[in-house]
Protein backbone atom coordinates (compact mmCIF):
# COMPACT_ATOMS: atom_id res chain seq x y z
CA UNK A 1 0.00 0.00 0.00
CA UNK A 2 1.25 3.26 -0.85
CA UNK A 3 0.36 6.17 1.92
CA UNK A 4 1.13 10.05 0.71
CA UNK A 5 0.20 12.97 2.64
CA UNK A 6 -0.74 15.94 1.58
CA UNK A 7 -2.88 19.35 2.16
CA UNK A 8 -4.84 21.52 -0.71
CA UNK A 9 -2.40 24.30 -2.58
CA UNK A 10 -4.44 26.43 -5.29
CA UNK A 11 -4.83 24.08 -7.98
CA UNK A 12 -3.04 25.42 -10.23
CA UNK A 13 0.19 24.39 -8.13
CA UNK A 14 -1.98 20.67 -7.48
CA UNK A 15 -2.37 20.14 -11.58
CA UNK A 16 1.54 20.93 -11.85
CA UNK A 17 2.87 18.60 -9.17
CA UNK A 18 0.42 15.89 -11.06
CA UNK A 19 2.54 16.69 -14.13
CA UNK A 20 5.73 15.84 -12.48
CA UNK A 21 6.63 12.16 -11.53
CA UNK A 22 7.31 11.71 -8.21
CA UNK A 23 6.09 14.91 -6.76
CA UNK A 24 4.22 15.08 -3.53
CA UNK A 25 3.11 18.59 -1.99
CA UNK A 26 1.69 19.48 1.44
CA UNK A 27 -0.76 21.96 1.89
CA UNK A 28 -3.69 22.55 4.54
CA UNK A 29 -7.36 22.75 4.38
CA UNK A 30 -7.89 25.36 7.68
CA UNK A 31 -8.89 22.68 10.46
CA UNK A 32 -8.64 19.88 8.16
CA UNK A 33 -5.82 17.02 7.74
CA UNK A 34 -6.02 14.93 4.24
CA UNK A 35 -4.96 12.17 3.68
CA UNK A 36 -4.25 9.47 0.60
CA UNK A 37 -4.42 5.81 0.53
CA UNK A 38 -3.64 4.02 -2.42
CA UNK A 39 -3.37 0.49 -4.13
CA UNK A 40 -1.40 0.12 -7.57
CA UNK A 41 -4.34 -0.76 -10.02
CA UNK A 42 -3.60 -3.87 -12.18
CA UNK A 43 -4.01 -3.71 -15.12
CA UNK A 44 -7.41 -4.19 -16.77
CA UNK A 45 -9.70 -2.28 -13.63
CA UNK A 46 -8.97 1.18 -12.80
CA UNK A 47 -8.53 2.33 -9.25
CA UNK A 48 -12.08 4.09 -8.44
CA UNK A 49 -11.25 7.14 -6.28
CA UNK A 50 -13.08 7.84 -2.75
CA UNK A 51 -12.88 10.81 -0.85
CA UNK A 52 -14.09 10.97 2.78
CA UNK A 53 -15.49 13.94 4.52
CA UNK A 54 -15.84 13.39 9.01
CA UNK A 55 -16.59 15.64 11.28
CA UNK A 56 -13.69 14.13 13.75
CA UNK A 57 -10.81 12.06 13.57
CA UNK A 58 -9.86 8.35 12.15
CA UNK A 59 -9.28 7.42 15.66
CA UNK A 60 -11.88 8.59 17.60
CA UNK A 61 -13.21 4.69 18.43
CA UNK A 62 -16.63 5.66 16.69
CA UNK A 63 -18.61 6.33 14.02
CA UNK A 64 -15.56 8.20 12.17
CA UNK A 65 -12.82 5.49 13.03
CA UNK A 66 -15.16 2.83 11.66
CA UNK A 67 -15.72 4.48 8.11
CA UNK A 68 -12.03 4.93 7.74
CA UNK A 69 -11.61 1.38 9.37
CA UNK A 70 -14.21 0.47 6.81
CA UNK A 71 -12.49 1.88 3.47
CA UNK A 72 -9.23 -0.25 4.70
CA UNK A 73 -10.55 -3.12 4.95
CA UNK A 74 -12.38 -2.50 1.23
CA UNK A 75 -8.95 -1.79 0.31
CA UNK A 76 -7.65 -4.74 1.28
CA UNK A 77 -10.87 -6.84 0.25
CA UNK A 78 -10.67 -5.41 -3.67
CA UNK A 79 -6.85 -5.41 -4.20
CA UNK A 80 -5.76 -2.59 -7.03
CA UNK A 81 -9.52 -1.36 -6.73
CA UNK A 82 -9.87 1.78 -4.60
CA UNK A 83 -7.64 4.12 -3.62
CA UNK A 84 -8.88 7.04 -1.32
CA UNK A 85 -8.03 9.78 0.63
CA UNK A 86 -9.78 11.79 3.83
CA UNK A 87 -9.96 15.22 5.15
CA UNK A 88 -11.11 15.10 9.11
CA UNK A 89 -12.57 17.80 11.55
CA UNK A 90 -15.07 18.82 8.54
CA UNK A 91 -17.45 20.93 10.16
CA UNK A 92 -20.62 21.09 7.49
CA UNK A 93 -19.63 24.77 6.64
CA UNK A 94 -16.06 23.70 6.02
CA UNK A 95 -17.05 20.71 4.27
CA UNK A 96 -17.83 22.34 1.00
CA UNK A 97 -14.47 23.94 0.27
CA UNK A 98 -13.04 20.29 0.74
CA UNK A 99 -15.29 18.45 -1.39
CA UNK A 100 -14.77 20.95 -4.40
CA UNK A 101 -11.50 20.28 -4.26
CA UNK A 102 -12.01 16.59 -4.46
CA UNK A 103 -14.30 17.28 -7.81
CA UNK A 104 -11.79 19.38 -9.05
CA UNK A 105 -9.28 16.69 -8.30
CA UNK A 106 -11.62 13.83 -10.46
CA UNK A 107 -12.60 12.11 -7.99
CA UNK A 108 -14.72 9.38 -9.01
CA UNK A 109 -17.03 8.73 -5.21
CA UNK A 110 -17.37 11.55 -2.75
CA UNK A 111 -18.87 10.74 0.72
CA UNK A 112 -20.04 12.87 3.54
CA UNK A 113 -20.05 10.47 6.47
CA UNK A 114 -22.71 11.89 8.52
CA UNK A 115 -26.39 13.11 8.02
CA UNK A 116 -25.01 16.75 8.34
CA UNK A 117 -23.61 16.56 5.45
CA UNK A 118 -27.22 15.85 3.40
CA UNK A 119 -27.46 19.11 2.70
CA UNK A 120 -23.91 19.75 1.02
CA UNK A 121 -23.88 16.52 -0.64
CA UNK A 122 -27.34 16.99 -2.51
CA UNK A 123 -25.65 20.67 -3.47
CA UNK A 124 -23.19 19.05 -4.80
CA UNK A 125 -24.56 16.23 -6.63
CA UNK A 126 -26.89 18.42 -8.92
CA UNK A 127 -23.44 20.67 -9.45
CA UNK A 128 -21.47 17.61 -10.13
CA UNK A 129 -24.02 15.17 -12.32
CA UNK A 130 -20.56 13.04 -13.32
CA UNK A 131 -19.46 12.35 -9.31
CA UNK A 132 -21.02 9.90 -7.25
CA UNK A 133 -21.69 11.18 -3.97
CA UNK A 134 -22.99 9.15 -0.43
CA UNK A 135 -23.96 10.13 3.09
CA UNK A 136 -25.16 8.83 5.88
CA UNK A 137 -27.05 7.38 7.77
CA UNK A 138 -30.05 8.04 5.96
CA UNK A 139 -32.49 5.27 4.95
CA UNK A 140 -34.02 7.92 2.22
CA UNK A 141 -33.07 7.59 -1.56
CA UNK A 142 -31.54 10.26 -3.30
CA UNK A 143 -30.85 11.43 -6.68
CA UNK A 144 -29.28 9.40 -8.97
CA UNK A 145 -25.59 10.08 -8.18
CA UNK A 146 -26.23 9.79 -4.76
CA UNK A 147 -26.49 6.67 -2.41
CA UNK A 148 -27.22 6.82 1.17
CA UNK A 149 -26.57 3.78 3.39
CA UNK A 150 -28.31 3.12 6.71
CA UNK A 151 -27.05 0.67 9.29
CA UNK A 152 -29.74 -1.48 10.95
CA UNK A 153 -28.54 -0.93 14.17
CA UNK A 154 -31.69 -2.07 16.69
CA UNK A 155 -29.47 -5.47 15.84
CA UNK A 156 -26.62 -4.64 17.97
CA UNK A 157 -28.45 -2.86 20.41
CA UNK A 158 -30.54 -5.61 20.79
CA UNK A 159 -27.51 -8.14 21.27
CA UNK A 160 -26.34 -5.56 24.12
CA UNK A 161 -29.76 -5.35 25.55
CA UNK A 162 -30.08 -9.13 25.94
CA UNK A 163 -26.86 -8.77 27.80
CA UNK A 164 -27.77 -6.11 30.01
CA UNK A 165 -30.74 -7.67 30.83
CA UNK A 166 -29.40 -10.89 31.98
CA UNK A 167 -26.38 -9.63 33.44
CA UNK A 168 -28.01 -6.42 35.69
CA UNK A 169 -27.94 -6.33 39.43
CA UNK A 170 -29.31 -3.19 40.52
CA UNK A 171 -31.86 -3.44 37.58
CA UNK A 172 -31.26 -0.13 36.21
CA UNK A 173 -29.53 0.10 33.06
CA UNK A 174 -28.72 3.08 31.30
CA UNK A 175 -28.54 4.72 27.64
CA UNK A 176 -26.60 7.82 26.72
CA UNK A 177 -27.07 9.26 23.19
CA UNK A 178 -26.43 11.83 20.84
CA UNK A 179 -29.75 12.93 19.15
CA UNK A 180 -32.66 10.70 18.73
CA UNK A 181 -32.76 10.25 14.99
CA UNK A 182 -30.58 8.15 12.38
CA UNK A 183 -29.35 5.39 13.51
CA UNK A 184 -28.72 5.90 17.01
CA UNK A 185 -32.20 5.87 17.46
CA UNK A 186 -32.32 2.45 16.50
CA UNK A 187 -29.49 1.38 18.48
CA UNK A 188 -31.37 2.63 21.31
CA UNK A 189 -34.27 1.41 20.91
CA UNK A 190 -33.03 -2.20 19.64
CA UNK A 191 -31.65 -2.00 23.27
CA UNK A 192 -34.50 -1.38 24.97
CA UNK A 193 -36.23 -3.98 23.27
CA UNK A 194 -33.44 -6.49 24.05
CA UNK A 195 -33.49 -5.73 27.74
CA UNK A 196 -37.06 -5.87 27.68
CA UNK A 197 -37.48 -9.60 25.92
CA UNK A 198 -35.26 -10.80 29.12
CA UNK A 199 -35.70 -8.88 31.86
CA UNK A 200 -39.00 -6.85 31.23
CA UNK A 201 -38.95 -5.37 35.03
CA UNK A 202 -35.85 -3.74 34.62
CA UNK A 203 -35.38 0.39 34.84
CA UNK A 204 -34.00 1.64 31.36
CA UNK A 205 -32.85 5.79 31.60
CA UNK A 206 -32.53 7.15 28.77
CA UNK A 207 -30.81 10.33 27.64
CA UNK A 208 -29.29 12.33 24.61
CA UNK A 209 -26.51 14.92 24.90
CA UNK A 210 -27.50 16.87 21.91
CA UNK A 211 -24.25 16.38 20.58
CA UNK A 212 -22.42 13.41 18.37
CA UNK A 213 -19.24 14.84 20.09
CA UNK A 214 -19.52 16.01 23.61
CA UNK A 215 -17.34 13.52 25.37
CA UNK A 216 -17.69 16.09 28.62
CA UNK A 217 -21.93 16.34 28.89
CA UNK A 218 -22.02 11.99 27.84
CA UNK A 219 -19.45 11.33 30.48
CA UNK A 220 -21.41 13.84 33.09
CA UNK A 221 -25.12 11.97 31.80
CA UNK A 222 -23.15 8.35 33.12
CA UNK A 223 -22.18 9.54 36.39
CA UNK A 224 -25.66 10.82 37.11
CA UNK A 225 -27.22 7.45 35.50
CA UNK A 226 -24.46 5.73 37.75
CA UNK A 227 -25.64 7.66 40.66
CA UNK A 228 -29.21 6.79 40.17
CA UNK A 229 -28.63 2.73 40.76
CA UNK A 230 -27.47 2.08 36.99
CA UNK A 231 -25.19 -1.00 36.89
CA UNK A 232 -24.64 -1.38 33.03
CA UNK A 233 -24.50 1.12 30.42
CA UNK A 234 -24.21 2.00 26.92
CA UNK A 235 -24.37 4.87 24.47
CA UNK A 236 -24.08 5.85 20.86
CA UNK A 237 -22.30 7.93 18.14
CA UNK A 238 -18.52 9.29 19.02
CA UNK A 239 -19.37 10.94 22.37
CA UNK A 240 -20.20 7.69 23.88
CA UNK A 241 -16.49 7.28 24.82
CA UNK A 242 -16.82 9.90 27.71
CA UNK A 243 -19.78 8.35 28.91
CA UNK A 244 -17.58 4.84 28.93
CA UNK A 245 -14.37 6.71 30.26
CA UNK A 246 -17.06 7.63 33.42
CA UNK A 247 -18.00 4.28 33.78
CA UNK A 248 -14.35 3.56 34.41
CA UNK A 249 -13.90 6.09 36.58
CA UNK A 250 -12.02 5.75 40.04
CA UNK A 251 -14.75 6.64 42.25
CA UNK A 252 -16.55 3.40 40.89
CA UNK A 253 -13.68 1.37 41.97
CA UNK A 254 -14.43 -1.83 43.02
CA UNK A 255 -18.00 -1.82 41.85
CA UNK A 256 -19.46 -3.99 39.46
CA UNK A 257 -20.38 -1.52 37.06
CA UNK A 258 -20.02 -2.15 33.10
CA UNK A 259 -20.14 -0.98 29.74
CA UNK A 260 -21.25 -3.02 26.29
CA UNK A 261 -20.26 -1.15 23.10
CA UNK A 262 -21.24 0.37 19.62
CA UNK A 263 -17.90 -0.02 18.85
CA UNK A 264 -15.08 -2.57 18.86
CA UNK A 265 -12.24 0.05 19.01
CA UNK A 266 -14.02 1.19 22.60
CA UNK A 267 -12.18 -2.52 24.09
CA UNK A 268 -9.37 -1.64 22.62
CA UNK A 269 -9.04 1.45 25.26
CA UNK A 270 -7.75 1.36 28.72
CA UNK A 271 -11.51 2.11 29.89
CA UNK A 272 -12.86 -0.51 28.02
CA UNK A 273 -10.63 -3.07 28.15
CA UNK A 274 -11.62 -2.84 32.41
CA UNK A 275 -15.57 -2.36 31.66
CA UNK A 276 -16.57 -3.09 28.00
CA UNK A 277 -17.85 -6.67 28.06
CA UNK A 278 -18.36 -6.51 24.20
CA UNK A 279 -19.54 -4.77 21.54
CA UNK A 280 -20.22 -4.48 18.52
CA UNK A 281 -18.84 -2.54 15.02
CA UNK A 282 -20.23 -0.92 12.09
CA UNK A 283 -18.62 -2.89 9.29
CA UNK A 284 -18.37 0.03 6.74
CA UNK A 285 -16.16 -2.36 4.47
CA UNK A 286 -19.66 -3.50 3.29
CA UNK A 287 -20.89 -0.53 1.68
CA UNK A 288 -17.63 0.69 0.40
CA UNK A 289 -17.88 -2.64 -1.89
CA UNK A 290 -21.44 -1.85 -2.66
CA UNK A 291 -20.51 1.27 -4.19
CA UNK A 292 -17.62 0.11 -5.91
CA UNK A 293 -19.53 -2.62 -7.37
CA UNK A 294 -22.48 -0.27 -8.43
CA UNK A 295 -20.15 1.99 -9.75
CA UNK A 296 -18.17 -0.40 -11.93
CA UNK A 297 -21.72 -1.81 -12.94
CA UNK A 298 -22.60 2.11 -14.10
CA UNK A 299 -24.91 2.69 -11.19
CA UNK A 300 -23.89 5.60 -9.78
CA UNK A 301 -26.32 6.51 -7.21
CA UNK A 302 -30.29 6.20 -6.36
CA UNK A 303 -29.88 3.26 -3.70
CA UNK A 304 -30.16 2.95 0.15
CA UNK A 305 -27.80 0.97 1.15
CA UNK A 306 -28.43 -1.40 4.27
CA UNK A 307 -25.63 -2.67 7.16
CA UNK A 308 -26.87 -5.62 9.14
CA UNK A 309 -25.65 -9.03 10.11
CA UNK A 310 -26.91 -10.53 7.49
CA UNK A 311 -25.14 -8.96 4.74
CA UNK A 312 -21.69 -8.88 7.27
CA UNK A 313 -22.55 -5.10 7.72
CA UNK A 314 -21.88 -6.30 11.86
CA UNK A 315 -19.45 -7.50 13.62
CA UNK A 316 -19.93 -8.53 17.17
CA UNK A 317 -17.05 -9.60 19.72
CA UNK A 318 -16.63 -10.35 23.60
CA UNK A 319 -13.84 -8.84 26.06
CA UNK A 320 -11.70 -11.74 26.27
CA UNK A 321 -10.71 -9.25 29.64
CA UNK A 322 -13.88 -9.89 31.09
CA UNK A 323 -14.75 -13.69 29.79
CA UNK A 324 -15.40 -14.83 33.43
CA UNK A 325 -18.16 -12.31 33.95
CA UNK A 326 -21.11 -13.74 31.54
CA UNK A 327 -22.83 -17.00 32.52
CA UNK A 328 -23.10 -19.77 29.62
CA UNK A 329 -26.63 -18.84 29.21
CA UNK A 330 -26.03 -15.45 28.51
CA UNK A 331 -23.71 -16.81 25.98
CA UNK A 332 -26.34 -18.96 24.53
CA UNK A 333 -29.14 -16.25 24.93
CA UNK A 334 -27.08 -14.06 22.63
CA UNK A 335 -25.70 -16.43 20.43
CA UNK A 336 -29.39 -17.85 19.25
CA UNK A 337 -30.49 -13.85 18.67
CA UNK A 338 -27.06 -13.71 16.70
CA UNK A 339 -27.80 -16.47 14.20
CA UNK A 340 -31.30 -15.88 13.71
CA UNK A 341 -29.98 -11.59 12.44
CA UNK A 342 -27.50 -13.52 10.31
CA UNK A 343 -30.04 -15.92 8.71
CA UNK A 344 -32.97 -13.32 8.00
CA UNK A 345 -32.57 -9.41 8.61
CA UNK A 346 -35.18 -6.73 9.30
CA UNK A 347 -36.70 -8.54 12.29
CA UNK A 348 -36.65 -5.99 14.86
CA UNK A 349 -39.55 -3.83 14.97
CA UNK A 350 -37.52 -0.83 16.85
CA UNK A 351 -40.03 2.06 15.58
CA UNK A 352 -42.12 0.78 18.35
CA UNK A 353 -40.40 1.70 21.37
CA UNK A 354 -42.20 4.98 23.14
CA UNK A 355 -39.30 6.20 25.35
CA UNK A 356 -41.87 8.46 27.12
CA UNK A 357 -43.13 5.79 28.33
CA UNK A 358 -40.65 3.37 29.76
Amino acid sequence: MKKLSFFFFPLAIGFLCLALSGCSKKASLEQSAQQTQSTEASGAVKAIKIALIIENTIDDKGWCQAMYDGLILAQKQLPGRIEFSYSEKMLPVDAGSAARQYAAQDYDVIIGHGAQYKNLILEMAEEYPHITFAFGTSAEIGPANVFTYMPESEETGYLNGIIAGLLTKTNNIGYIGPVDGGDAARYGRGFVLGIQKVNPGAKIMVAHTGSFSDFVKAGEVAHSQIRAGADILTGASQQAIGALRAVSDDTYSGQAIFWVGQDLAQISTPEGAAKCIAASSYNYAAVIRGIVGKHEAGIRGGECLPMNFFNDGFVFEYNPNLSGILSEDIRTAVQEVLDGFRKTPNTINWNTVDYSAL
